[in-house]
């Protein structure tokens, strides 16, 4: 059984621990998305850090942020990174974190919700490419957009300087 609950106080080493583990040697990972969540949990731009539990053990964490839309458009955030432990992968763990942290966005009455990643993942969960939102310095098949509240926003994203692009 999967329990996903929001971060608490002493919770950051073993998300660090996950997160690494779980990008370890990924082919599109520079390895820095552990470092990414402190930045955000530094800056007070982790908006929603949920973790995955099984039996009693933190096995999955995802990560929502923030974004910047140009023209201004309040609202969105930016879904990632997601983790799983691999000794525990492909088990539904990081659909249920995705789903729920979804919920939760709908739930505070955000915009819309932006991903950076595979579309065959992603397009499950109702991303879809945009023509209307840009990723400067992205491919735009790995750019996705969900609106959550309203319509389809228009303009050009930028992810938290947590993330180091620009």
């Amino acid at each position: 059984m999967i329990y996903v609950r929001h971060e608490r106080p002493g919770d950051e080493a073993v998300i660090h621990a996950v997160t690494a583990a779980a990008f370890e040697g990924h082919p599109h990972s520079d390895q820095s998305e552990p470092f990414i969540i402190e930045r955000l949990r530094e800056s007070g731009a982790l908006s929603v850090s949920l973790v995955a539990e099984m039996n009693e053990e933190v096995v999955g964490h995802i990560a929502f942020s923030p974004v910047t839309l140009t023209p201004e458009e309040p609202g969105w955030f930016g879904l990632g990174p997601v983790s799983v432990k691999p000794d525990v992968q492909a088990q539904g763990i990081g659909r249920q974190l995705i789903l729920e942290g979804l919920e939760w966005l709908r739930a505070e009455g955000a915009a819309g919700c932006v991903v950076v990643g595979d579309p065959a993942l992603y397009q499950k969960f109702g991303f879809r490419n945009e023509s209307a939102l840009v990723f400067p310095g992205c491919a735009p098949q790995y750019f996705m957009a969900l609106a959550l509240s309203g319509a389809m926003a228009a303009g050009t994203v930028a992810y938290h300087p947590a993330f180091g692009v620009e």
